[in-house]
This record gives C-alpha cells, sequence and structure tokens, in this order.
C-alpha cells in the first residue's frame, strides 16, 4: 500500500523589495523591475489566500553607507510589499537572510520545509539564501519573475543585469532550487506538490549533447 508524501510546509521569503531597487542608487534592470514587483506582489497575495507564511527580509546599512542607508528613503520597503500582510520581518547586513539572524531559528519554530524564494537580487542576496537554505536542508523554489538583477564591471569584466539573471537561473536550477515562474508556482500551492529541481550532472550532459 503506497502512502502519500506530506505536502509541504512552506515559507515565502521576500528578499529586500526596497525602494533602493527601484527609484533609488541600485536599480534592478533585469527583469523590468515593475513587472517582476507585480509578481512578487501575486505571489504574496496566494500565499496569504493559503494561510502560507510570508517572511519580509529587510537590507539596512549604516548611515553613512551609499545604498540602503538606515533612516533613508531606499531603504524602506516599497509600498507593493508593505502594503500587504507579512508574518515575520527580519533585518539583516549581510546578503544571506540567515546570516546574523534569527531567520532559521524562526523557520524551525514554525516546522518550515519549503522556502520560496522572491525579490533582489537574484545573484547576490538570493542566491546566498538558497545556497545555505538547500546545504540546511530545505527544499528551495526560485520565483525567476519575481526577482531581478543589475548590471556589473569590475576587474574581472563586465556583464549585463540580463546576462547575469539568467545564467544564475541556470546555475540554481542544476542544483540549489527548483527554479519556476510565478504562474506555475501558483498553480503548484493547490496540488500541494513541490517542484522538482535538476542536477548539475543532468544539466552538464544535456548541454553536451545538444553541442555534438
Amino acid at each position: 500500500m503506497s502512502t502519500l508524501a506530506p505536502a509541504p510546509r512552506r515559507a515565502l521569503v521576500v528578499i529586500d523589495v526596497q525602494n533602493e531597487y527601484v527609484s533609488g542608487n541600485f536599480k534592478i534592470e533585469y527583469p523590468d523591475v515593475q513587472a517582476s514587483l507585480v509578481q512578487i506582489g501575486r505571489a504574496m497575495d496566494a500565499a496569504r489566500a493559503r494561510q502560507i507564511p510570508v517572511v519580509m527580509v529587510q537590507h539596512v546599512l549604516p548611515p553613512d553607507a551609499p545604498i540602503f542607508a538606515k533612516g533613508s528613503f531606499g531603504v524602506q520597503l516599497h509600498p507593493e510589499v508593505a502594503q500587504r500582510h507579512y508574518d515575520k520581518l527580519v533585518t539583516k547586513d549581510l546578503p544571506s537572510t540567515f546570516a546574523g539572524t534569527d531567520f532559521g531559528v524562526w523557520l524551525k519554530e514554525h516546522q518550515i520545509d519549503t522556502l520560496a524564494i522572491t525579490g533582489y537580487m537574484t545573484h547576490n542576496c538570493n542566491d546566498s539564501t538558497i545556497r545555505q537554505a538547500m546545504h540546511d536542508g530545505y527544499n528551495v523554489e526560485f520565483l525567476h519573475d519575481a526577482a531581478g538583477s543589475l548590471p556589473y564591471r569590475n576587474r574581472m569584466g563586465s556583464a549585463s543585469a540580463e546576462e547575469i539573471h539568467r545564467v544564475e537561473c541556470i546555475v540554481l536550477e542544476s542544483s540549489f532550487a527548483a527554479v519556476i515562474g510565478t504562474d506555475e508556482w501558483i498553480a503548484s500551492l493547490d496540488t500541494g506538490k513541490p517542484a522538482p529541481r535538476d542536477n548539475i550532472y543532468a544539466s552538464n550532459q544535456r548541454a553536451i549533447a545538444e553541442r555534438g
């Protein structure tokens, strides 16, 4: 006699959806930030409707920092998320939501086993949180259209926001998270099944086969 696996105990994690990324000194460029804000709001509404707890994360740096300065307009939560319900606020000053916070303790207290990650930036705070969550044994879902990146240039070269976001999503899907769109994620909430993630070997073998 077969038994069904228990439904995931999810939390939706909304990372650093702050004015700095929308109208401040650190603007998200890809996907379009207004579009991703809409998707983040949809994910929050879907979680609320299904009694999935929502964790709001806010990055706060010292008052003299060029971005996310304490007390500034940029550090404030964007109205798209601030006006919506959330169950817990986590304030951090490092990329990972786990680092130096009580986030991990809260997850254990609420018996959460699956994290759905949204917010900014795909390649920094989202990435750090996703990797640590996977290492700590959580199932992770990353909503790629409810996130975003900005461009970089340094001594190693340059990359556009689109390049960074696209490559980061491929890497995360290869092992660390199920990378899915918001529509697919909302649909999965009613099936009770977490989206599957890929693995690094299969991802590599497909790439080799594709190039012949």
